[in-house]
């Protein structure tokens, strides 16, 4: 089982002048623990349900290029960028930097985009839900090019490419997680394109991931694909006041539903580092399960 953290939120009590020394405080504490990566939201709204519209939000790649710059050993990405929120040759570039100047710890982290109030707010492109997700098959197919050295022209319903260079290639071409619960079409697209799915835990939510991952299971099986090669992942809220015993206790529970990654977040605050040392005592338990 893994572990890892999300930051999501960036209203340390200090305020803003403080976010670089907290954040920074934050990414120095956890590399070199058994935690596995060190994920940032991708949006330009707050849009935790727990928080306010109007707090703190940074862009992600850019507070990534910071991250990658204060550790060493943690892997780093978004959980996760919506489809349309860059331009699929930019943000492919973005994951190909990060990971080359990190030394090879990125991770492709893409959703097909929900956040309609936010679009709304910011002039953001979002277009129907299915666009969306063709747009998103369409990105991890130049992605696959790119990251692969393939410069021949592409040519998509949505996207061209003429000569998609992407120089330099990654140090280690960077895994993809695929963020979202959609039976039908997300986790098709996570069968056919990703090496991870990450999934939400609710309130008596097992037969739900359960569910979810037989689906997971049959579109794998109808392309003739090991649902073993797809790490199932999944975000969970660090209750206030939870020991890393009561973590670990949730954590090998949900393993017996499947999951084998969990990724803890701070619900509506920021995160402290007494906090972060229960995630990273809880990592170190679980890392030899």
């Amino acid at each position: 089982m893994r572990l890892s953290v999300s930051v999501t939120n960036f209203s340390w009590p200090e305020g803003p002048t403080a976010i670089r020394a907290n954040l920074a405080a934050v990414a120095e504490f956890l590399d070199g623990t058994a935690v596995d990566t060190l994920w940032v939201a991708d949006h330009l709204l707050q849009a935790d349900p727990a928080s306010r519209l109007d707090e703190p939000m940074l862009e992600a790649y850019t507070t990534l290029g910071f991250l990658a710059a204060k550790t060493s050993e943690l892997r780093l990405g978004t959980l996760v960028t919506a489809t349309t929120f860059r331009d699929p040759a930019v943000l492919i570039k973005a994951v190909t930097t990060l990971d080359v100047l990190s030394g090879g710890r990125a991770w492709l982290g893409l959703g097909a985009g929900y956040n309609a109030d936010e679009a709304r707010a910011l002039g953001l492109f979002l277009p129907p839900t299915g666009e969306r997700f063709d747009r998103m098959r369409e990105l991890l197919q130049l992605a696959r090019r790119m990251w692969d050295g393939d410069e021949s022209p592409y040519e998509g319903s949505y996207y061209r490419a003429e000569h998609p260079i992407g120089r330099p290639r990654p140090i280690v071409r960077p895994p993809v997680l695929i963020g979202g619960t959609g039976e039908r079409r997300t986790l098709r697209m996570v069968a056919e394109y990703a090496d991870a799915c990450n999934l939400f835990d609710i309130p008596n939510g097992d037969s739900m991931i359960r569910r979810q991952l037989d689906a997971l299971g049959r579109h794998c099986d109808e392309i003739g694909r090991p649902r073993q090669e797809i790490e199932h992942t999944l975000t969970s809220a660090l209750t206030p006041g939870e020991s890393a015993d009561q973590l670990v206790e949730r954590c090998r529970k949900l393993a017996g539903l499947g999951i084998q990654h969990v990724v803890v977040i701070a619900r509506g605050r920021p995160w402290t580092l007494s906090e972060l040392d229960v995630v990273a005592s809880a990592a170190a338990l679980l890392k030899g399960d």
